[in-house]
């Protein structure tokens, strides 16, 4: 495969990665969805099958689809059309790893909103500083109280 090919889904598993922890992950899941469907309506990955998801739901068993893009492996959730035409590969296999993969995460998005061809916004995070500082106290030395211990 191509080197962009290799660097998009470099981003998708940072991306994934960082999803997976995140506090509101649903923006880095819709990154991922959309990247690894518009590499699949390019034929740039493949279908592999039907996995048991490790998590089940409401403590039913349900499926995700695995797909290959580059060496990595991604699951997304099937559509009902992935259930007729794709085989059902039983549980995960916990044995295999993708790549281990140094990016950031903003040059993960970067790179997945370019191939999206969708507006990169760097959000900065607007705090509103108090009418007032109080400096911490943490890590201070106390000297009053070694002033007046000097004193007696």
């Amino acid at each position: 495969m191509s080197r962009e090919i290799s660097e998009i889904a470099k981003a998708i598993f940072i991306i994934n990665r960082h999803a997976k922890t995140a506090l509101k992950p649903d923006e880095l899941y819709s990154m991922k969805k959309q990247a690894i469907d518009k590499l699949l309506t390019d034929k740039k990955a493949k279908k592999i099958g039907l996995h048991f998801s490790r998590q089940p739901k409401f403590s039913k068993q349900h499926s995700t689809l695995l797909v290959q893009v580059d060496n990595y492996f991604f699951h997304i959730p099937p559509n009902k059309q992935d259930f007729k035409t794709e085989k059902h590969l039983g549980d995960l296999d916990q044995n295999y790893r993708n790549p281990k993969t140094v990016m950031s995460l903003k040059q993960a998005k970067q790179i997945i909103c370019n191939f999206l061809d969708i507006p990169f916004e760097t959000h900065h995070h607007n705090k509103q500083n108090p009418r007032y500082y109080t400096p911490s106290l943490l890590g201070r030395w106390n000297y009053s109280y070694y002033q007046n211990n000097k004193r007696k």
